[in-house]
């Protein structure tokens, strides 16, 4: 397992983290999550052995690490661009880690294939890697990052240099693939999305600090406070009586701050909100709306393709989908720092 406590880094008088505290259990992969420059970047090469700790301890499996040089640890890292050498083919890459360890020729040669096999791309160890699209090009260097069988894998935005729809499809094959080799896993990503697709936990973390953690749903279901729950892709953050207007319409009690998502308030015959629409915006699958609720403002809203569309002026009411919403604060779990 890994474990940091009350983990800071400071340049100067500059504090890049602030008493992290965070465990990873063996096989498991953690995101830590958050914007540019929250200090996501420096936790993983703090947990790499590239920064040295201001305060604090970093241990893995009980052992103290802060006097191990990078070479020792037994971790991998893999960055975003993959950085694979374009004078090799997709087998000397792989094999790369392996011969600097003077494995012999044909051990190397099986663990070779079997990672190609493992990362999809059997029979591609003679092609060069100027050949393979962004995707397999990655996939190559996480098999790279494998074949010594690290006893923790870090992962420095491993899909932001892909598109969009590519980012999606890897970060579900990226899931199986760590998940089928057993590896201890740390990622950094600004990309939820990704987060959820790949994690079995997340961190996130804002100026330093790691501000809530725990299972992706639970995160995701329960955000710690209104910033985060607007990192994590809620559309608008109600409180005071716009909060009790749609918790009331929901069927719940409190007072917020609600999160909602842009799907949050439909159009239904039986809603019982009452808005005017202000504008209407054909989308794929849905009518994206914004519609105007006596005391809670213009908001987003959908109505469903097979209806017809409402247009501007017209009354509408609306019902409130009840896992589209989060009540900030409830049940969230923070940060494990005081």
């Amino acid at each position: 397992m890994l474990q940091l406590d009350d983990v800071s880094v400071r340049y100067g008088t500059e504090v890049a983290l602030d008493r992290v505290g965070l465990h990873l259990p063996d096989g498991q992969v953690l995101a830590v999550l958050g914007p540019s420059g929250c200090g996501k970047s420096t936790l993983l090469r703090a947990v790499a052995g590239l920064e040295p700790l201001t305060t604090g301890s970093l241990s893995f499996d009980g052992a103290d690490l802060r006097r191990v040089p990078t070479h020792r640890r037994g971790f991998a890292l893999m960055f975003q661009d993959g950085q694979l050498f374009a004078s090799k083919s997709v087998a000397q890459n792989i094999g790369y880690p392996l011969r600097l360890r003077r494995r012999a020729k044909a051990a190397t040669t099986a663990r070779v294939e079997e990672l190609l096999d493992l990362v999809g791309l059997g029979g591609y160890g003679a092609r060069r890697p100027e050949t393979l699209s962004g995707g397999e090009r990655q996939r190559v260097a996480l098999a790279r990052a494998l074949a010594v069988e690290p006893r923790l894998l870090l992962l420095d935005e491993p899909l932001s240099a892909l598109d969009a729809a590519l980012r999606e499809r890897l970060a579900l094959d990226l899931r199986r693939i760590i998940t089928a080799s057993g590896t201890t896993t740390l990622m950094v990503t600004h990309d939820h999305e990704e987060a959820f697709a790949i994690a079995d936990r997340m961190a996130l973390m804002r100026d330093g600090r790691v501000v809530q953690e725990g299972e992706p749903a639970q995160v995701w279901a329960n955000p710690v406070d209104a910033e985060t729950a607007l990192f994590l892709g809620y559309d608008r953050v109600l409180e005071g009586v716009a909060a009790r207007t749609v918790l009331g319409a929901a069927g719940l009690a409190g007072e917020g701050p609600v999160a909602l998502r842009r799907s949050a308030l439909e159009v239904a015959a039986d809603g019982p909100l009452e808005a005017v629409v202000r504008s209407s915006r054909a989308a794929p699958e849905v009518v994206r709306l914004v519609v105007e609720i006596p005391s809670v403002g213009e908001i987003a809203a959908v109505a469903t393709t097979s209806e017809v569309a409402p247009g501007p002026g017209l009354k509408v009411r609306l019902r409130v989908v009840g896992d589209r919403l989060a009540v900030i604060g409830k049940n969230a779990t923070a940060g494990l720092v005081p």
